[in-house]
């Protein structure tokens, strides 16, 4: 037990560096970052994260920019623009949509909370209205289109990152709107189709969509400008080499969207676009992720040693099935196998309401109990191995100091930092008020998911060489492998086989992380109680909290 104290101090020691460095980066060159909220439509509260460059004063004031997220992101996923936004004198607004993060509202509604976000940042006293930029991503892009197509006038140029005009969620681009509009549209993007009518995004050049925005019927050039500057009407396409969330992580993406508004608005603190240092801040709070993952394995092996959950502790079984090679195969596929499946059927069949308000959840609790009823039928035949009955009540508060112990970590982080625990797409935010009440009606289907699965996985172990890697392989070997086949032929060829349902692939990803975690959550467990029960109650809890936190709300 003494190992996970040690680990325990040591993910602590991880949450605290790496939180300090994201902080310290995001306040680089004398820049504020602030915690905003303003009003919505309707009487909605919308939340952003504002940052303030020193040099930006009510008598010098400063260009402004509009940062949006995408679909089932938050105001943090811009923090590459953001930070090197603000480093260069520009005041950003990272907004969170309608529905996502910590704005009210339920998601798509109000033009995603473009409007509201341009009319506060317009009112700044230290912005100059005269010289404002819009960017967003994906459904961002569809964000700050709605912002423009409300307020014409009141912004100069934009970036689209991975987005389009025209349906399904935008008005129609032209060779005159929007205003001095860059499209940045990587060559790996998975939305190809959805964006532009194209198949591949390598092919967005002959996209007759595009060229009717850019006012020509030839071959688009990348990097060449449209139209003109001066009347507000220039087009520039860029073709990062990257994919559609790879658009975060890209120093080219983000280097293009800064030269755009550079050209196009006033100019203000000259740096050079390969000056970035947003990616260190990725690097910290990514430490501090892995130092949560370490806090909680840490606390959940050390708390088995203190007298109120000693009861507890016990040695596995000794006899079991056993982990054949046919077997980890199966239980490694079957998940993926029916990943696209439930998740298609939530979408076409299934509305999002009060009790079950996000979709995404809807579509993974679906997923969820389809594999919960097949390990059930298949997964747990077969004479369990002996071992005595689990303290229920001390095993579920357990899982609750542990999992409270992680949420103060990630408070405090919050308060002193004013930064939360992400690499890339991978994120864990604090719940607000609704999100908690949201949190009770997914938990009871995903314990029940984790109770079963990590029994039935736990069955398997005894005897095995190296029990972590049979659950790894077992919980998220499918995940891996799809997702090397799947982008392995896209980057070959550049067709996406997944393009049917490219969000779920994006999606997919996440479960990669996710499921190695409760793998190695599950195995701790095993070896100190003997039982699946614990790990299945805390995995529960942290799952359950990280999808309702860092997705989209339907239905408010």
């Amino acid at each position: 037990m003494i190992k996970g104290w040690v680990a325990a101090l040591a993910g602590l020691a991880m949450i605290l560096g790496g939180s300090w460095l994201g902080a310290q980066i995001q306040t680089r060159d004398g820049v504020e970052v602030q915690d905003v909220r303003f009003p919505g439509g309707d009487g909605t509260v919308m939340s952003g994260l504002l940052y303030l460059p020193r040099t930006a004063t009510p008598l010098a004031r400063a260009p402004g920019i509009l940062a949006v997220h995408g679909y089932i992101n938050s105001r943090e996923t811009q923090d590459g623009f953001a930070i090197e936004f603000a480093r260069r004198g520009y005041v950003v607004l990272a907004m969170d949509q309608t529905g996502h993060g910590y704005s009210g509202g339920a998601a798509f509604s109000a033009g995603f909370g473009g409007p509201a976000g341009l009319r506060y940042l317009r009112s700044l006293p230290m912005v100059d209205t005269a010289n404002i930029g819009l960017e967003g991503h994906s459904m961002g892009g569809w964000t700050v289109l709605a912002a423009a197509a409300a307020m014409p006038g009141d912004y100069r140029a934009m970036v689209l990152e991975g987005s389009s005009t025209g349906k399904p969620f935008a008005a129609d681009g032209t060779r005159t709107w929007p205003r001095n509009l860059e499209v940045v549209f990587s060559r790996y993007d998975e939305f190809s189709k959805i964006m532009w009518g194209v198949d591949r995004a390598q092919d967005v050049t002959h996209s007759a969509k595009l060229q009717a925005v850019f006012g020509t019927d030839r071959t688009i050039v990348p990097g060449r400008i449209y139209g003109s500057l001066a009347d507000g009407t220039a087009r520039r396409l860029e073709t990062p080499l990257t994919t559609h969330p790879g658009d975060h992580f890209s120093p080219e993406a983000i280097g293009q969207a800064l030269d755009w508004f550079a050209v196009t608005l006033k100019p203000v603190t000259p740096r050079a676009n390969g000056d970035q240092i947003w990616y260190w801040k990725e690097i910290g709070t990514g430490v501090a992720l892995v130092g949560f993952a370490a806090l909680i394995l840490g606390l959940f092996d050390g708390l088995l040693g203190l007298p109120l959950f000693a009861p507890l502790r016990a040695s596995p079984p000794a006899d079991g099935p056993g982990a054949s090679p046919g077997w980890i195969a199966t239980t490694a596929l079957v998940p993926i196998l029916t990943l696209f499946p439930a998740f298609i059927a939530v979408t076409l069949f299934v509305k999002p309401s009060a009790l079950l308000p996000q979709t995404i959840n809807n579509q993974v609790i679906a997923w969820a109990l389809t594999n919960t009823a097949l390990t059930a039928l298949f997964g747990l035949r077969g004479k369990a191995p002996a071992g005595r009955p689990v303290d229920l009540v001390r095993a579920a508060l357990l899982a609750l100091v542990v999992s409270g112990a992680g949420w103060l970590s990630l408070y405090a982080a919050d308060q002193l930092f004013k930064v939360d625990f992400r690499f890339w797409v991978v994120a864990l935010k604090l719940p607000d008020a609704a999100q908690w009440r949201i949190m009770l009606s997914y938990f009871p289907p995903l314990l029940l998911f984790f109770w079963v699965s990590l029994t039935a996985l736990c069955r398997r172990l005894p005897g095995a060489k190296s029990p972590y890697a049979v659950a790894v392989a077992a919980l998220a070997g499918g995940f891996a492998l799809f997702l090397a086949l799947d982008y392995g032929v896209f980057f070959v060829t550049g067709a996406l086989p997944t393009a049917f349902d490219p969000l779920t692939t994006v999606v997919a990803i996440q479960f990669l992380p996710l499921m190695s975690f409760v793998a190695a959550l599950a195995v701790l467990g095993w070896k100190r109680t003997g039982s699946a029960v614990p790990g299945a109650l805390l995995a529960a809890l942290l799952v359950t909290w990280y999808v309702v936190a860092g997705t989209a709300t339907h239905v408010v």
